[in-house]
C-alpha cells in the first residue's frame, strides 16, 4: 500500500487474490483487543432494546423468480419507513429485507448489508448467493442482510408502465444519421408516462431516501452500526450512507464504483471512453479465433468488423428467425455492454458477433441461431412484481437523485461529438434521456466527503465501462483517508471471486 492509500495489482490471479485478502481484513473482527470500536461509539446511543428488535418478525421470502434457487436458511420480513422523511409521520411505505443469520453466534459481530446495484436491482437472494465466495471468519461474524430498495422488488414496487421493461431497452442510441430527434419524443414521452401513471410519488424514490431507509432497517435490527457491501451503483448508497451517517458506519466495501461528483449525467457520459477501454479485451479473444469466426486478426480488424456491422445493422436491421424482433445497431451494442460485464462471457460474445454477421449476411447457421436464442432469451418475471419495475426505478433514481440539462440543442451537439470521439458508444451516453423532462429533484445530492471514521476499501478494475477507473480514483478521492483504494490491472464490473483470469498476449493490432 502506497502512501496514497492505494494499490494496483497486476493480472488477475494475484489481484483477486490480494482483494479477497483485504476484503476479509476489513470485515475482519479483533476479539483480542475487545476495543476496535470504542472511540467511535462512546458517545453513541445505545442500540435498540430488545423489544424493539423483537420486532421484526421473520418469516418465509416472497416467492423468487423462476428458476431462481433461493437458499433455504433465508428468512424475510419487511420495516416500514416514511415515504417522505420530511413528512415523517405521513405515507408510509415497506423496505422487504432478508437474513441470513451468523454461522457462530459466539463470533458475531454484528451485520453486513449487501447490495448488488443496478440501480434498481433485488437484493433479497444476495445473501445466498454471496455466502458461498465468502470467507468462514465473516459468515460467522456477521449476519448477512439482503433488501430490495424502496421502489424495488418487494419493496412498495414502482412501475411507469413502460413498454420497453428493461433497462438496457432505453439506451438513447441517435439514429442511423446520428439524428437524435426519435430520442427526443421518445424521452419526452417516457418522462410523461411516469407521472402520469407512478405519479408524484416517485420523486421520493431517491438515493438519499435509500440511505434513510438502510438506517431505520439498522434501527430494526437493533444494531449500533452496520457494515455494508455495495457493488456498481450500491457503492454510491454506500458511499451517500457513510456521509449522512458516519457514526452509523462500520466497515464497508465499495466495488466497481460511481464517482458522486458525477451523478448521473456525468457517470453516463463516462460510458464512451470506458468502452473503449474495455472493448479490445473482447477483441482480442475474436482475434484468437480467426480461422473459425473470420472477424479479424488482431484487434484493430476485429474492431473495425464491429463497427462496420454495427453501423450495417443501423440502416438495414436483420429479422432474426422465430422473433418477433429485429437485430439493429442499438440490440447489438446493448448485447455487446452486457456481455463485456464479465471475462468468462468475452468467449460467448465473440460467438455473438459472428453469429450476428451471418444473420446481416442472410446466411444464419444452427449454431448461430442457438447463439442469439440464448440472446433473446426472455428474463424471468417475478411474481407480484411489474415487468417494468427495475427500468422506472432506473429512471426514478437516476432523473431524481440530480437535475440534469433541459437544454436539446446541447444534447444535440454532444451526442455528435461523443460519436466521434467513442464510436463504440456511438454517442449513446452524451444523448438526451427522460431525466431532460423530469420533475426537479426534491434536494441536492448528498455531499460525499472524508469526514469520518475509515475502514472503507475500494475495489476497482483497470477496465471496467461500466463503472470506470476514472469513476474509482474519483470515489477515492472525496473519501479521502477514510478509504484504501485496490486497483485490479483487469477487465469487467466484478473484483471479488470474479472468475478466470483476463485474456492475455493480445495479438497486435495494426
Amino acid at each position: 500500500m502506497s502512501t496514497t492509500r492505494s494499490a494496483e495489482m497486476s493480472g488477475r490471479p494475484r489481484g483477486r487474490r490480494f482483494a479477497m485478502a483485504l476484503m476479509a481484513a476489513t470485515l475482519a473482527v479483533t476479539v483480542t483487543s475487545g476495543c476496535s470500536d470504542a472511540a467511535h461509539e462512546e458517545d453513541l446511543p445505545a442500540p435498540a432494546d430488545q423489544a424493539e428488535a423483537a420486532a421484526i418478525e421473520w418469516g418465509a421470502c416472497p416467492a423468487a423468480a423462476s428458476p431462481v434457487t433461493r437458499d433455504p436458511r433465508l428468512t424475510c420480513a419487511t420495516v416500514e419507513v416514511p415515504l417522505d422523511y420530511d413528512e415523517a409521520d405521513g405515507t408510509s411505505i415497506e423496505v422487504a429485507i432478508s437474513r441470513l443469520a451468523a454461522a457462530d453466534p459466539e463470533k458475531r459481530h454484528g451485520v453486513l448489508l449487501l447490495n448488488p446495484g443496478g440501480p434498481a436491482l433485488s437484493g433479497l437472494d444476495m445473501p445466498g448467493t454471496m455466502a458461498p465466495t465468502l470467507p468462514q471468519s465473516v459468515l460467522d461474524g456477521y449476519d448477512l442482510i439482503g433488501f430490495d430498495p424502496r421502489g424495488v422488488g418487494h419493496s412498495t414496487p414502482q412501475s411507469c408502465g413502460l413498454e420497453v421493461a428493461g433497462v438496457p431497452g432505453h439506451f438513447p442510441y441517435p439514429a442511423a444519421d446520428g439524428s437524435i430527434d426519435a430520442n427526443v419524443e421518445l424521452a419526452r414521452t417516457e418522462a410523461q408516462r411516469c407521472a402520469a401513471t407512478a405519479g408524484g410519488d416517485l420523486r421520493y424514490f431517491t438515493t438519499a431516501n435509500t440511505a434513510r431507509d438502510l438506517d431505520r432497517v439498522r434501527e430494526a435490527l437493533g444494531e449500533q452500526k452496520i457494515s455494508y457491501w455495495g457493488q456498481s451503483y450500491g457503492t454510491y448508497l454506500g458511499a451517500v450512507y457513510s456521509s449522512l451517517y458516519p457514526e452509523r458506519t462500520d466497515r464497508m466495501v465499495l466495488e466497481g464504483n460511481i464517482d458522486p461528483t458525477e451523478v448521473w449525467s456525468g457517470v453516463v457520459a463516462g460510458w464512451g471512453k470506458g468502452m473503449a477501454e474495455r472493448f479490445p479485451d473482447a477483441a482480442a479473444v475474436a482475434a484468437g479465433q480467426d480461422d473459425t469466426l473470420g472477424l479479424g486478426g488482431t484487434v484493430d480488424e476485429v474492431t473495425r468488423t464491429y463497427l462496420a456491422l454495427a453501423d450495417r445493422l443501423d440502416r438495414e436491421p436483420a429479422p432474426v428467425p422465430g422473433t418477433q424482433q429485429s437485430m439493429d445497431g442499438a440490440m447489438l451494442r446493448t448485447i455487446t455492454y452486457a456481455l463485456l460485464l464479465d471475462d468468462e462471457t468475452l468467449p460467448i460474445l465473440a460467438q455473438v458477433w459472428k453469429a450476428v454477421a451471418n444473420l446481416a449476411d442472410g446466411r444464419l447457421t444452427a449454431a448461430d441461431g442457438e447463439v442469439l436464442q440464448q440472446v433473446f432469451a426472455e428474463a424471468p418475471s417475478t411474481p407480484g412484481v411489474p415487468a417494468d419495475n427495475q427500468a422506472t426505478m432506473f429512471l426514478a433514481l437516476t432523473c431524481g437523485d440530480a437535475e440534469w440539462s433541459h437544454d436539446v440543442a446541447d444534447y444535440a451537439a454532444d451526442s455528435a461529438a461523443h460519436r466521434e470521439a467513442w464510436p463504440l458508444t456511438a454517442g449513446m451516453p452524451a444523448n438526451i434521456w427522460p431525466c431532460a423532462f423530469w420533475e426537479a429533484p426534491i434536494e441536492e445530492p448528498v455531499t460525499v466527503t472524508d469526514e469520518g471514521p475509515g475502514d472503507i476499501l475500494i475495489l476497482q478494475n483497470r477496465r471496467d465501462h461500466a463503472t470506470s477507473w476514472d469513476a474509482g480514483q474519483g470515489l477515492r478521492e472525496v473519501l479521502g483517508d477514510r478509504a484504501a483504494l485496490v486497483g485490479v490491472d483487469n477487465g469487467g464490473h466484478s473484483v471479488y471471486d470474479a472468475g478466470s483470469p483476463a485474456p492475455t498476449g493480445r495479438p497486435s493490432t495494426s
